[in-house]
């Protein structure tokens, strides 16, 4: 059964890349009136999947409020420019030869994701807008939410004339599917993305025989400068940490500038009263009650309503903090210094830094995309927030007068 989802969806592929971008357009739309449509048994599924949950409830629980946000989130991707045939640069070299870099698919992607029954409707209109076949393997306990997300989708491609292989999900819960991708399916799969948690990165990282679009854990930190507003710090923090606590753009680690330290009991307490525990150092310590860290804090996602918090010397510090501790997700300073904030941007080299603003917005929707695959924290070949743009690479197209190389 494994074997046969590769080879439908190379041949979905070729019919996506040769669709319009209308009609992609169209199938995306119909995808979310299907979820839409399919709402009470898409939540009856998600029910079942969290009764039988142990874990990263928060994660996994669908409501109609959620679901209609899914849904939306599937038509916003829809109305984003189609980026297939997108001309990227073009030049004219001396010899007369017009040479253009062109955006296409990349082609069938395989996609390995937990707790998050959204992704499958993120990831089937992302990669549908962006021309890609999508072969998508849930972890068992959203596996029932995510096949019942399928059966919308597979209407809603079949509703717009699309083959239904342009998005499979594989239907049993077998660890022995995850490998049979990883080893590309026959040569069918050319990505893999992986999204959960650190083992199963891992485990993708060290047995994939394709190429891997990495993301990692979020030890995201938010820096309150000495610099920063009191009341625009709290906020940031309060929200950055307590918005959704499971999300991997959650603060992690707030970083509090020694000479910030009169700000950090107003803090404390906005986060004690929104219920989240605290651990610091000996300074934090000293101006508020809370846990003592261990060096285990410091690289800890927590996804939990828990937060570390370290004081540091200056700008310096808390960037040296940053690349010695994060995972290169999302980092965020809070200060009315200009120049100390555009160090901060320049400097932290992670996929995402923000400038008075909290970490939370680490979202492909927040960046306009619509949603997203996951952030991308590596180097290559996207990073930050993987959108349908993300989702393609580029060939040559070259135009000549009969020219012959000498």
């Amino acid at each position: 059964m494994i074997g046969e989802l590769g080879p439908k969806a190379r041949a979905a592929a070729k019919a996506l890349r040769e669709a319009s971008a209308e009609t992609r357009t169209a199938a995306i739309r119909c995808m979310a009136a299907q979820i839409r449509a399919r709402a009470g048994a898409i939540l009856a599924a998600n029910a079942g999947d969290v009764a039988a949950a142990t874990r990263l409830v928060d994660r996994l629980r669908l409501d109609p409020a959620r679901l209609e946000g899914i849904a939306a989130g599937v038509d916003q991707i829809a109305g984003l420019p189609d980026p297939v045939g997108a001309e990227m640069a073009r030049w004219r070299r001396p010899n007369g030869l017009d040479i253009a870099r062109v955006r296409t698919p990349i082609g069938v992607i395989g996609m390995i994701f937990e707790s998050r029954p959204n992704v499958a409707a993120d990831a089937a209109a992302i990669a549908l807008r962006s021309g890609n076949a999508l072969i998508l393997r849930s972890g068992a306990d959203a596996l029932a939410s995510a096949r019942a997300i399928g059966e919308a989708i597979s209407a809603g491609l079949a509703e717009a004339g699309l083959p239904e292989a342009a998005v499979q999900i594989v239907p049993i819960p077998d660890r022995d599917a995850v490998g049979a991708m990883l080893a590309g399916l026959d040569g069918a799969i050319d990505l893999i993305i992986p999204r959960g948690g650190k083992s199963l990165v891992a485990r993708v990282e060290a047995e994939a025989r394709v190429p891997v679009l990495s993301h990692l854990e979020g030890i995201c930190h938010t820096y309150v400068h000495e610099a920063a507003d009191p009341d625009m710090a709290l906020e940031i923090v309060l929200n950055g940490k307590m918005r959704r606590t499971s999300v991997c753009g959650a603060t992690e680690t707030l970083l509090i500038d020694r000479a910030a330290l009169p700000m950090l009991p107003a803090i404390a307490d906005a986060l004690r009263a929104a219920g989240c525990a605290l651990r610091g150092d000996d300074e934090a310590r000293a101006v508020s009650q809370m846990a003592s860290t261990t060096e285990a804090d410091w690289t800890t996602e927590y996804l939990e309503p828990i937060l570390s918090v370290r004081t540091v010397a200056g700008l310096d510090k808390a960037i040296a903090h940053i690349a010695l501790y994060g995972s290169s997700h999302t980092e965020a300073i809070v200060t009315g210094d200009s120049a100390a904030a555009a160090r901060f941007l320049a400097e932290v080299d992670s996929a995402i830094v923000l400038h008075n603003a909290s970490t939370q917005f680490a979202d492909g929707g927040e960046f306009g995309f619509g949603a997203e695959i996951g952030i991308a924290t590596g180097r290559l070949h996207a990073r930050g927030p993987v959108g349908p743009e993300q989702l393609t690479t580029f060939k040559y197209q070259v135009r000549g007068t009969g020219q012959v190389r000498p």
